[in-house]
């Protein structure tokens, strides 16, 4: 197939694109997005993220024809928005736009993950891994460095240049920068092992200090330089696989020189391995050091994987907390007394009911507790599948995943 041949595939799938995207359902969809971050009581959106698309081609929805090798990611871009369309009754991160996300390169800081893994599926990006304690001491921690951040104004605006050539004109192009995502306990993990960081929370609580001190000198030279290079931007309508779209606390723009700052964006964080020590020391080894760090931005959202529901209050420190993370592990009832109407109710059920079948009774009496929770409590709420390992090959468990909580959800919420 020749290029113009992949071009044309590419803009006859970009027009389906922009009929869903500009379609009334996706206009309410993006707004119930912003409401709910706005802490307004709607219809909770339902997200399904971090799919494992190699298991997804349903009916050779995804099969792709083109050759180019930047076209034929375009084309499966496409190919999987509108097979989300189809066959998954949910809310998708559809808008009638391309994004061309801002690129940067980062020297890091010094550290490098050494580790062992061990695949099952090897097709399948999840995989057990065995880390080696590389900052097992103090020598090991004077290989940090400061990060550098370089950003590539010229390759963006190349490939939007680019995009826009091959789109012809079917869809808009807007180049976009990014929000923070924090997660040092996440990457001290890999660079550690989980085991040793446990036992030193006891036996060398301040050989963690100096880590997590670094972590944090890092990240306050990345949002320094990503701030002045104009990398961040609050328009994202993805956070990390929940809603983005908010009303920033006062107006926003990209001021004379066209940058967003820290002020206009999410500050996104957790310390999942936290949830096993006691609220005090996840303050004292977590929540202390990213404070300072979030207050610069307009939003916080906090939490991932791991139950919270008996260190919320440690939690709540955050002065621009806006979205909390509720696993399905979590005390959701404690959770939602306790977040009530301030914040919003990231409830993520629990991606086993989809790994192998889906019992659309098992789905329903998850999701109908959710529901029957967050009203009682008054509780702003998206609901966000996330962490999918499997389904077994067989597609369909999300869409009767998808189906089920879309007829619960009508049932408390009213129709759509």
């Amino acid at each position: 197939m020749s290029i113009r041949n992949d071009i044309s595939v590419v803009r006859e799938l970009a027009r389906r694109y922009m009929e869903i995207a500009q379609s009334e359902r996706y206009v309410r969809m993006r707004k119930r997005f912003r409401d709910s971050n706005d802490l307004k009581i709607v219809r909770p959106p339902v997200i399904i993220e971090e799919v494992p698309w190699h298991e997804m081609n349903y009916e050779g929805a995804l099969d792709c024809v083109c050759e180019d090798t930047s076209l034929r990611g375009m084309e499966y871009g496409l190919r999987v928005a509108l097979l989300r369309d189809r066959y998954l009754s949910c809310d998708n991160f559809i808008e009638p736009v391309w994004v061309v996300y801002k690129s940067y390169s980062s020297t890091g800081i010094g550290f490098e993950i050494t580790e062992e893994r061990l695949a099952v599926d090897a097709r399948n990006h999840i995989v057990s891994h065995h880390y080696n304690d590389v900052l097992a001491d103090d020598a090991a921690l004077e290989k940090y460095h400061d990060p550098i951040i370089t950003a590539d104004p010229d390759g963006d605006a190349a490939r939007v240049a680019r995009t826009r050539e091959i789109l012809g004109g079917i869809m808009p192009v807007e180049l976009r920068g990014n929000y923070i995502y924090y997660a040092p306990w996440d990457r001290i993990a890999m660079l550690r092992g989980v085991e040793p960081i446990c036992v030193d929370v006891y036996e060398r609580p301040e050989h963690l200090h100096k880590i997590i001190g670094l972590f944090t000198r890092a990240m306050v030279c990345e949002m320094d330089q990503m701030e002045a290079l104009g990398l961040y931007d609050p328009r994202g309508i993805n956070l990390h696989c929940t809603p983005g779209y908010v009303t920033l606390p006062k107006q926003t723009d990209a001021g004379t020189d066209g940058k967003y700052g820290c002020r206009d964006i999410w500050f996104r964080t957790m310390a999942q391995m936290f949830s096993m020590v006691s609220p005090a020391a996840h303050y004292e080894f977590d929540v202390a050091y990213s404070l300072p760090l979030a207050e610069r931005c307009a939003y916080t959202y906090y939490g991932c994987c791991e139950p919270l529901h008996d260190r919320l209050d440690v939690i709540m420190r955050y002065p621009n907390l806006r979205k909390i993370g509720v696993t399905p592990w979590a005390d959701l009832e404690a959770s939602a007394e306790a977040i009530g109407g301030k914040y919003v109710l990231s409830r993520k059920p629990n991606p086993a009911y989809v790994a192998i079948t889906a019992d659309p009774d098992i789905i329903r009496a998850e999701i109908s507790e959710t529901a029957r929770i967050c009203l009682k409590y008054g509780c702003p709420c998206d609901i966000t599948l996330k962490d999918i390992s499997t389904v077994s090959y067989d597609p369909r468990n999300l869409m009767i995943w998808a189906k089920t909580v879309s007829e619960v959800l009508d049932e408390y919420y009213g129709e759509e």
